[in-house]
């Protein structure tokens, strides 16, 4: 970046007819040229700013801009040396001359000349920008900085001339203004004009006025630079009040004169000469079709598809298109050449259409600029066919006749007729094909919170699907991939896995098709004792929280982006062939909301839930005035989301799980996970996601060989950590130790095999190399100390040492109180143990009111309660923690504990099956509380 400011010259838009050399020149600086102060490199400090120069100067006069440059850095650091050990000159020779004032090394008081004995600068003729498509006649004047060194001083002095017969004597120049935290010693921008000549200047940025002066018939503009630091701006201001701080100067005094000098360029009147190739092609279209829309439409199809983009920047190719004969021979055009071809054949076809200037990138600032040719970057055609407007722009593509009335997002145009225009606003609306079209399959139907298969297709039309179709030969497997995932993971969530993807385009369509098929991790959550999901995605993503509280931004609108269309069709296949579920909220939607139109309709039907889904956005700003009306219609819209909601009786996860490997319901599943391990076999990712869903549905010995796989390939602490957690699950001690150990060889410190292998030295009785760990861990102090706190207190219980337990977690809440972790574990430390069970009532119900999830807590206070034989109490908080987490193994088996006591026993083998089932060892656990069923 510093290089870039530092060896750059003003943003400088004349064009250029001169015929200048292909070579820089070498001589002093012009007679107009202020110096800047010389440089004392030897009373240079240590924080002297890394630029001592910045000196920008220009001098409009008889219809040309010479530029000058004057910069000088510091070279501070070894880095430094990288960044400026090669200088860059970039220019284009049709446009003037370069011009190499000075180029020195300065250090102390030796001043080192580089341009003396020969040593040049190089040319580089290279077309620097051709993989962008711009073949702009770019020179580049290259020199490395033979024997720069840290301290010294690097200074640079360069000028340029420009003259473009065009503008008809007229002159337009822009620099940018360097602003904090950019530093210099010494920083100016000079502008020069003759006293006589019409030149107007404007300061878009937060700076004082310039000082404008008269002397020797010259007006005379000078600025310091760098700028004090621009004001901020919020993140959603639109473009042209995040734009770079900006001087521009102009000769022309209205729009119109622009107008009037540019439309000569695009006369079309009988260019296509009669009998020649192009006018072969433009009488099919004329044989083929008799409506206008339908002629124009064809029209453009024939300049995007048939005219490849190619910015042609030279031999005065700034402003002049080349003629329609030569652009259709060569095939090749930029917006200027493939604007007049398609006002050529238009006008054959017998369709009013003119040329019009457009920013592309930032329209909405076009009216508060200067007239300038410069604020332009793009030109484009309107046609009129019965009285409407047509936005055509040949540099498009794939656009059909279904698109011939989408307004391109330019905001503002400028049309060239040869009595003049003014500007015009160019409404903003969304498209009227989708540029997105989605549709998702989703089958839920294993179960609820268990992996879904889905497959999933993404239309893309216009530039999305040019660009795939531009680089579809240059795709390989792995760019698919990564293309794939993350074009999906919008739509099925970026934990996504992808086992097959591919890619189609339609030609007549104009789309490209990405496909991608695997699984998806839907999230149904618990509310109210039922299951419930979200079904309004559009809805559910959308945000809206301007911040406009300071004074400088209340008069900011918010944007809402370029017009935009999406469509999404969403099928989710559900369980039990849908039945019990039902919608919850409006199955339709047609509301505008933060400029956005969303519609849906969904039903539920045949098992199935079905939903399409089209959202619209105009580009519409919203007035400051209306922020707070659409931020409380947005609350609102989403306090009455669709929901699905599950049937009160939908079993718990773990029932689901054994009667879906009883009817083996997961081979589906299964059947993908092996298929993205085939897909990938050399990467640990396709065993380690197949071993999650094995856990899952508790195959605890398949997911250990699947982490053993993943292990061969890539071994990770917490691959390591997870095959020895259910080594120990299954009751295999002396694997999970060894386990841990290869853990703890790859990471000594890791908390979690520390945590780990202390719990395994208690089981084992290995007490004091338990306790050894911990206390090594907490004499460390740092973040983990507490949490080892706690994990030491649990240790002692487990070995009896009821006061030791205790001493030790309250020296923790000592430490760290209000943490609502330490209350629950002391909380559950006293009703394990059994002990001062009325304070471990008050720190459980503390616990709950300061905890985010509170399933463990009312565990634990079940635990308390049990303890006290409030058997009606212990089942309350029991049913509340299962409620929330209905697979929690511990609470599963206290109910059952709970049950048996009270004589229920059906209910009490269901809740104890479920629980050893989710813990295998877990009446080993409960046996060591003296707690049995």
């Amino acid at each position: 970046m510093v290089r870039l400011i530092l060896f750059t010259t003003l943003v400088v838009v004349a064009g250029g007819t001169a015929q200048a050399g292909d070579k820089p020149l070498y001589a002093p600086a012009p007679a107009w040229v202020k110096p800047a102060p010389a440089i004392d490199a030897a009373k240079l400090s240590a924080d002297a700013p890394i630029f001592l120069i910045m000196d920008s100067q220009q001098r409009l006069q008889d219809g040309e801009v010479a530029s000058y440059s004057a910069q000088a850095a510091r070279i501070s650091s070894p880095q430094m040396l990288d960044a400026f050990g090669t200088v860059k000159l970039p220019w284009q020779p049709d446009k003037g001359d370069l011009t190499i004032h000075s180029a020195e090394i300065i250090r102390g008081t030796e001043h080192i000349d580089l341009l003396k004995g020969g040593d040049r600068f190089s040319v580089l003729r290279r077309e620097e920008q051709l993989e962008q498509r711009m073949m702009n006649g770019m020179l580049t004047a290259t020199m490395a900085v033979e024997g720069l060194r840290v301290g010294d001083v690097l200074y640079l002095a360069y000028s340029q001339t420009q003259k473009d017969m065009t503008l008809q004597g007229n002159v337009q120049a822009f620099a940018q203004l360097p602003a904090d935290p950019v530093r210099a010693a010494f920083g100016r921008v000079r502008l020069l004009w003759p006293q006589g000549q019409d030149v107007r200047w404007k300061v878009s940025a937060a700076a004082p006025v310039p000082q404008v002066t008269t002397a020797g018939g010259y007006r005379e503009l000078t600025m310091t630079v760098p700028l004090a630091k621009q004001p901020d701006m919020p993140g959603d201001a639109p473009p042209r009040f995040t734009r770079l701080p900006l001087i521009e100067a102009t000769s022309f005094t209205d729009w119109s004169g622009i107008s009037k000098i540019m439309a000569p360029l695009y006369a079309h009147e009988g260019l296509i000469a009669a009998n020649s190739p192009l006018a072969g092609e433009v009488a099919k279209i004329a044989a083929a079709e008799q409506d206008p829309l339908k002629r124009a439409a064809l029209a453009l199809q024939l300049v995007q598809e048939k005219v490849r983009y190619l910015f042609k920047g030279m031999d005065n190719g700034n402003y002049v298109p080349q003629a329609p004969t030569q652009t259709w021979a060569a095939r090749y055009g930029d917006c200027k050449a493939k604007t007049l071809l398609l006002l050529a054949i238009l006008a054959d076809l017998g369709i009013e259409a003119e040329p019009v200037l457009a920013n592309s990138q930032l329209g909405d600032w076009v009216p508060e600029r200067l007239p300038t040719p410069g604020a332009f970057d793009h030109v484009l055609v309107r046609a009129t066919v019965a009285g409407e407007s047509l936005w055509l722009d040949g540099t498009g593509s794939g656009t059909l006749l279904a698109d011939i009335r989408d307004t391109p997002p330019f905001r503002t145009v400028l049309p060239l007729r040869p009595a003049g225009a003014a500007l015009i606003p160019l409404a903003m609306r969304a498209s009227a094909r989708p540029e997105i079209t989605a549709d998702l399959q989703r089958d839920e139907s294993a179960g609820l919170n268990l992996p879904a298969p889905f497959t999933l297709s993404v239309t893309m039309r216009g530039p999305l699907a040019q660009t795939l179709r531009g680089v579809q030969g240059q795709i390989g497997k792995e760019q698919l991939a990564a293309m794939a995932s993350q074009m999906a993971a919008p739509f099925v969530g970026s934990g996504a896995t992808i086992v097959t993807r591919g890619i189609r385009f339609d030609d007549a369509a104009g789309t490209a098709t990405v496909t991608a098929g695997g699984i998806a991790y839907p999230s149904w959550e618990r509310e109210n004792e039922r299951y419930r999901t979200t079904l309004d995605p559009a809805l559910n993503e959308l945000s809206f929280d301007p911040d406009r509280h300071r004074a400088a931004w209340r008069d900011i609108p918010v944007s809402t982006g370029n017009p935009e269309h999406y469509v999404m069709h969403l099928r989710v296949r559900l369980p039990d062939g849908g039945k019990g579920f039902a919608l919850e909220g409006p199955p339709t939607m047609a509301d505008t909301l933060v400029g956005k139109r969303i519609e849906r309709s969904t039903s539920l039907a045949d098992g199935a839930i079905t939903s399409d889904i089209r959202q619209i956005s105009s580009g519409a700003e919203i007035p400051v005035a209306e922020i707070g009306v659409a931020r409380q219609k947005l609350a609102q819209a989403k306090q009455h989301m669709l929901r699905a909601v599950a049937p009160a009786a939908y079993p718990p996860e773990w029932q689901t799980v054994q009667a879906g490997r009883q009817a083996k319901a997961f081979d589906p599943i299964l059947a993908l996970y092996k298929q993205g391990i085939a897909d990938q076999p050399d990467k640990a990712e396709g065993f380690t996601n197949r071993a999650w869903f094995y856990e899952r549905i508790y195959d605890r010995t398949a997911a250990i060989a699947d982490i053993g796989r993943a292990i061969a390939i890539e071994p990770t602490v917490s691959s390591y950590l997870w095959r020895a957690r259910l080594y120990r699950t299954l009751g295999d001690k002396q694997k999970a130790l060894a386990d841990i150990m290869a853990a703890r060889t790859i990471d000594p410190g890791s908390s979690d095999a520390i945590g780990q292998l202390a719990e395994l030295y208690v089981d084992t009785g290995a007490k004091d190399k338990a306790l050894a760990l911990v206390d090594a861990r907490i004499d460390e102090g740092g973040k983990d100390k507490t949490g080892f706190m706690q994990s030491k207190a649990e240790l002692l219980g487990r070995l009896g040492d009821k006061d030791a337990a205790i001493r030790t977690i309250d020296a923790a809440i000592a430490e760290s109180p209000g943490n609502p972790e330490l209350l629950n574990g002391r909380c559950w430390l006293k009703g394990t143990m059994n002990v001062m069970l009325d304070t471990a009532l008050k720190d459980c119900t503390k616990a709950i009111a300061l905890s985010d999830s509170s399933e463990k807590v009312l565990d634990s206070r079940a635990m308390v309660y049990f303890r006290l034989n409030q058997f009606d109490d212990a089942l309350a908080d029991l049913d509340a923690a299962l409620d929330q987490s209905p697979g929690l193994a511990a609470s599963l088996y206290m109910r059952g504990v709970i049950h048996k006591k009270q004589g229920d026993s059906k209910a009490a083998a269901l809740d104890l099956a479920a629980a050893r089932m989710i813990a295998p060892l877990i009446d080993e656990r409960y046996g060591q509380y003296g707690i049995v069923p």
